[in-house]
């Protein structure tokens, strides 16, 4: 099973409880957020797909996890899961509010969620 990463794009602002507690177990706490889901389980899944708008989440590759983790912090490391703190990546978000076959940001991205960690990653360089 593939590693699956999650990171949360939108503040608390308009939150419904039920919502906010999906995203307090996935560990989604506050904005810019990242949990790398080591062994995703279907019950992990379905809380990903719960929260798709207010989060964006696909396949990590192994090569830039470990870029990631050798430039931050981590704030946890379980046996399931890793959770780091991220900036914004360079060039900013194309939009919070659409959905990522929409031209948006939220959603499944899959694999494609690399691209967007090698901005972030860019930004990380800069500082």
């Amino acid at each position: 099973m593939k590693k699956i990463a999650a990171i949360r794009l939108r503040g608390k602002f308009n939150v419904k409880d039920e919502l906010k507690d999906t995203l307090t177990l996935i560990g989604l706490d506050r904005k810019n957020t990242c949990v790398v889901f080591k062994k995703a389980t279907d019950t992990d899944l379905g809380m990903l797909k719960k929260a798709k708008d207010f989060i964006t989440y696909g396949e990590i590759s192994d090569e830039t996890l470990k870029k990631l983790i050798e430039k931050r912090k981590l704030e946890k490391d379980t046996e399931k899961k890793t959770i780091l703190r991220l900036p914004n990546p360079v060039k900013g978000f194309k939009s919070i509010k659409k959905g990522y076959k929409q031209g948006g940001d939220l959603g499944y991205r899959g694999e494609k969620i690399n691209k967007l960690f090698e901005r972030i990653l860019q930004n990380l360089e800069n500082k």
